[in-house]
């Protein structure tokens, strides 16, 4: 899967965790809150409370259903939660702002790339 891609290598704790060139992780199993920190900062983005339950949400959502969760599927989940305005596509693209909760949040999630991204 990985043969002809870029492969980089990310500092969390000192540990070195390999990440495609994007910074999905290469193996699910080096998933760390740590992790999410250094990814996190190396995409600028400075977590809040809000990230941290899209983050859990996405990798229990893998775990239970064993296929990355759409969008639609997350706008549904956090509008009952955080209630219309918050819970919208347009909120969670703004949290998330390079490549909106299906791509930044399932890189910080530790899970794969999804299927047609490149």
């Amino acid at each position: 899967m990985y043969a002809n891609m870029q492969i980089k290598e990310l500092d969390v704790n000192g540990k070195i965790v390999q990440t495609d060139s994007e910074g999905y992780i290469v193996h699910l199993d080096e998933w760390s809150e740590d992790f999410v920190h250094a990814q996190a900062k190396a995409e600028s983005l400075e977590l809040t409370d809000e990230h941290w339950e899209v983050v859990m949400f996405l990798r229990d959502y893998f775990f239970e259903h064993s296929v990355q969760c759409e969008v639609r599927k997350m706008v549904k989940h956090f509008k009952q939660i955080w209630g219309p305005e918050r819970g919208s596509s347009t909120y969670l693209h703004r949290i998330f702002p390079r490549g909106g909760p299906q791509k930044q949040g399932n890189r910080l999630a530790g899970l794969l790339r999804t299927k047609g991204e490149h």
